[in-house]
């Protein structure tokens, strides 16, 4: 399990990379998308028409006003493919500029990528946007197939996560003041991207800490198991996707990951703004 971890965490920059990059906003624009519209159909177009309460459960901590504020009209401006087709097409280009394509172990790296996203794909029910994805037609440059493979991979493990937090009775704002309380990734981020009134914010603390889960903005004892519980439940939910690989080759796959991450991160593309 620690292996599978390691080799996802280690690829991940490639997929993530496309929620940051210029390349995906000025496409989306072309579109007619801005502001966040751009995120919301184009990571749930694969859906097709996507409304606004299924973005809402899917993607699952967003605050359900910034959900159908931005994708209102959405669908009047552009279609699911072309969205889509910007999608992948920023992908490549954002992943050309940091050298992806040149790393002399792309070849490698996509065969394990994609023998995991493979073995996931028997594994669809109860993952709605993941099916979602799996779905879609795999594309012929390495490049855009690795970065496709990474995608499956991140959404079902989104997806098992999201299980994870509903079976333990962790709501949507719940989930991101635990996370933000972890230190992890900065409150103000969270805060900004998630777009939850500071009032609801400020209230699901008091409530968090009222079940022992806050100990003032930190997580208490009971916090950190709950945390280490539900990441390891997110693991194990992960693991039908590389145990096609075995440990072996999951280490293999962790370890060629490394300078694909580092080169997304030196290139800038997780760069906000």
């Amino acid at each position: 399990m620690k292996a599978a971890r390691a080799a996802w965490r280690g690829l991940e920059p490639v997929h993530g990379m496309i929620y940051f990059v210029p390349e995906a906003r000025r496409r989306y624009a072309d579109l007619g998308l801005s502001g966040r519209a751009g995120y919301f159909t184009s990571r749930s177009a694969a859906f097709g028409r996507a409304s606004a309460e299924l973005v809402i459960s899917t993607f699952y901590n967003f605050n359900p006003d910034l959900v159908r504020q931005a994708l209102a009209g959405a669908w009047d401006a552009t279609t699911p493919q072309q969205v889509l087709d910007a999608r992948y097409a920023a992908a490549g280009e954002a992943l050309r500029r940091a050298g992806i394509h040149q790393l002399p172990d792309l070849t490698e790296v996509l065969d394990l990528t994609r023998r995991a996203a493979d073995a996931a794909c028997e594994h669809t029910p109860g993952r709605p946007l993941f099916a979602a994805h799996a779905a879609l037609p795999w594309p012929e440059e390495p490049v855009l197939r690795l970065w496709h493979a990474q995608t499956l991979l991140r959404e079902f493990r989104g997806d098992g996560h999201v299980a994870c937090l509903l079976s333990e009775g962790v709501g949507s704002l719940e989930a991101l003041v635990l996370h933000a309380a972890t230190g992890e990734v900065p409150v103000d981020f969270l805060k900004a991207s998630r777009a939850w009134p500071e009032a609801e914010w400020a209230a699901t603390q008091e409530r968090l800490r009222e079940r022992g889960l806050l100990d003032g903005d930190s997580l208490s004892a009971e916090g950190v198991t709950l945390r280490r519980h539900i990441e390891d439940r997110t693991d194990q939910l992960a693991l039908p996707a590389y145990a096609a690989l075995g440990d072996a080759e999951c280490e293999r796959l962790a370890e060629l990951a490394s300078p694909f991450g580092r080169a997304v991160i030196e290139g800038g593309l997780l760069k906000l703004g």
